[in-house]
């Protein structure tokens, strides 16, 4: 069995059998090429959640490892907490320098 698509029908203000393209008036007409260069990304929030991972992360992991008997028998959540903390940091080191050399 073959897919068919349906064929286009005629425009009736232009004749032709090709669909016309809508184009939002708000949106850019095409690509510029630029795109990659000149894209900024919000990387205060990106610190600013970082931050709030590193600090939440450290501080779960540091009451896994204080409890005498952790639920499950198992340090292997604190270790997991720990390398998100780890994580956090690397990522606030990159958003700074990030930062850093955008006030250049």
């Amino acid at each position: 069995m073959s897919r068919r698509h349906p064929r286009p029908t005629p425009d009736r203000a232009t004749g032709t059998a090709e669909p016309r393209l809508r184009v939002d008036p708000g949106q850019p007409r095409g690509r510029t090429g630029e795109e990659a260069r000149t894209a900024r990304s919000p990387l205060r929030l990106r610190l600013v959640l970082a931050l709030f991972g590193l600090v939440v992360c450290t501080a779960l992991a540091v009451a896994w490892f204080t409890v005498d008997d952790p639920p499950g028998g198992s340090r292997a959540p604190g270790w997991v907490l720990a390398v998100l903390a780890g994580l956090a940091v690397v990522d606030l080191v990159v958003v700074s320098r990030r930062l850093r050399r955008r006030r250049r």
